[in-house]
């Protein structure tokens, strides 16, 4: 019998993702390890080099072709839809999906200096980071997690903001100065969980991948994802959102912002944890009704 081949990324970061999962599963399985888009241009701003699944369509190929049985992805990587013939087969337990900060000294955003540069790649950040203290000077950070730490320790820069489950996976929570509640700056959406993707035919790994599936996590980026599809997201748009279950219920984030934080919407809803698709849709036409579509359109726009 042919042992289980599983696809991910070369990064320290997705290796120590897909290990945790092979050994999850007992332990037997060969590693694919598969360059992405992503991952091959460093030089440009992730907005700049293509839409979504810069860091999966690679991977997903591979699925297809039957060169792996599955991958494991950084949930928020992943785009709002899976291609045909695919499936996602398990959400596994979502670690912190907070955002955190990495700085020489300021424990919050409040106490960086005034005109302080703060390094991000993401457009979420930027327009929220903005949004809180337009006085920021933003430079664009591109890498893996080390490379980005190095070229924060090589800068004059005040501070970075990165993902803090990324920084704890890799052993490098010491480096967290602080984090961001979810209210401050909502996460990306599914951050902090990792997404098992197999070909949607293969009925005995998708039952075998149930036990490593959380419920509650599938719940919350279920809702996220509604949301993200809806409002057609990507890196692209500054967007984000976060459910959590409070009290039995699902409560849901979510914002749209302009790249410069000049515009930004954020709403929220509650709604039953089985009606978590519903519940995303249901935030997305609250977005858009309060000028949403006018903040992606104008993002469209400059990229054009």
């Amino acid at each position: 019998m042919r042992s289980l081949r599983v696809g991910s990324r070369k990064s320290e970061l997705a290796l120590i993702q897909s290990r945790s999962v092979i050994a999850s599963l007992g332990g037997e399985a060969e590693l694919v390890l598969i360059q992405t888009q992503g991952d091959r241009v460093t030089d440009r701003p992730l907005n700049q080099i293509g839409g979504a699944g810069l860091f999966i369509k690679e991977i997903e190929s591979a699925l297809l072709d039957e060169r792996i049985d599955l991958a494991v992805h950084s949930m928020k990587d992943m785009p709002s839809e899976i291609p045909e013939g695919l499936a996602l087969a398990a959400t596994t337990k979502r670690l912190d999906a907070r955002d955190a900060l990495v700085s020489r000294g300021a424990h919050s955003l409040d106490s960086l200096p005034k005109g302080a540069t703060i390094a991000t790649g993401s457009l979420r950040r930027r327009s929220q980071l903005l949004a809180a203290r337009p006085d920021l000077h933003i430079e664009d950070l591109r890498g893996n997690v080390p490379t980005r730490l190095s070229k924060f320790d090589a800068s004059s820069w005040e501070a970075i903001v990165l993902a803090g489950a990324g920084l704890v996976r890799l052993g490098l929570e010491a480096r967290i100065r602080s984090y961001f509640s979810v209210d401050e700056m909502i996460p990306a959406v599914g951050q902090g969980a990792l997404a098992l993707e197999t070909r949607a035919d293969d009925d005995a790994l998708r039952d075998r991948l149930r036990e490593l599936n959380h419920p509650a996590s599938e719940s919350a980026v279920l809702a996220e994802r509604a949301f993200l599809g809806r409002l057609q997201g990507g890196c692209q748009v500054p967007m984000g959102a976060y459910g959590e279950i409070e009290a039995g219920e699902l409560r849901l984030r979510g914002f749209v912002g302009a790249v410069d934080g000049s515009r930004y919407e954020k709403r929220e809803r509650r709604g039953p944890v089985a009606g978590a698709q519903e519940l995303g849709l249901a935030l997305a036409e609250d977005m858009l009704a309060a000028g949403a579509l006018e903040i992606i359109q104008e993002r469209s726009e400059v990229d054009e």
